[in-house]
């Protein structure tokens, strides 16, 4: 049984879509999906992104810029993990440096250190090994960079 869904005029669409666009900063990716969740034919789609991005709507680098200090500043991500999901939006390696620019190295190291030790205060680990491996798995996961992570593992557990 499929559920009904509401037919938009591609007006209708472009003005949920700039509503859709304005609320937060949206990839090329996001609003094709969003539009094929409404339905929209491809030919319509094609028509609507390209309103968007003439109306300044739709933006990839701004996108990317916003996506990569949201990440940083908000879930501490790392360079590693903040570059994958731009990859997962589809962007290009040229826009995904724009991105990366957003964040300032001096922070970057700031936040770094003050990850690393409350992850290191937090763990409770009599085995040093697996002490080091959890560390080392934590900041790793959150994206930082592998050389980063194990000169902090070795300082912490020297």
């Amino acid at each position: 049984m499929d559920k009904e869904h509401k037919v938009y005029s591609v007006e209708e669409a472009k003005r949920r879509l700039e509503r859709y666009c304005a609320y937060q900063e949206r990839s090329h990716r996001q609003v094709k999906e969003k539009l094929r969740e409404m339905g929209m034919i491809p030919l319509a789609i094609d028509e609507i992104i390209v309103h968007l991005i003439t109306h300044n709507f739709l933006n990839e680098e701004r996108f990317a810029r916003s996506y990569a200090r949201g990440k940083f500043r908000i879930k501490k991500w790392g360079r590693y993990k903040i570059t994958q999901g731009l990859k997962q939006h589809g962007l290009s390696d040229y826009i995904i440096e724009a991105g990366l620019e957003e964040i300032d190295e001096e922070e970057y190291m700031e936040v770094f250190e003050a990850v690393a030790e409350k992850k290191y205060n937090a763990i409770n680990e009599r085995n040093v090994y697996k002490a080091k491996a959890k560390l080392a798995n934590y900041l790793l996961y959150r994206g930082w960079e592998p050389e980063l992570v194990y000169e902090k593992v070795e300082e912490y557990y020297d």
